[in-house]
């Protein structure tokens, strides 16, 4: 099953422009191609990236709780649930 691609239009100074050409033209792909190719990329970073500061909120609290038995609590309270 092949996805459907979305036209976009973005805005890039001369530079980046060049940049691009020059890659796509090395890499023998179009410009197109390796745009998406970078916003996959970039997206798969930022997911792990978020996985990670999750990681790390778990590391930070862990341990926190010191309160008594957790589960105890947690039972306890949702007894009070309707």
């Amino acid at each position: 099953m092949s996805k459907v691609l979305v036209r976009t239009v973005i805005s890039l100074d001369d530079e980046q422009k060049a940049w691009l050409d020059r890659q796509a033209a090395l890499r023998r792909v179009s410009m197109a191609s390796l745009i998406r190719q970078a916003v996959s990329e970039f997206q798969i970073r930022e997911q792990r990236g978020a996985a990670a500061s999750f990681q790390e909120v778990l590391k930070q609290t862990a341990g926190i709780w010191q309160a008594g038995d957790g589960l105890e609590y947690q039972e306890r309270m949702r007894k009070e649930w309707p």
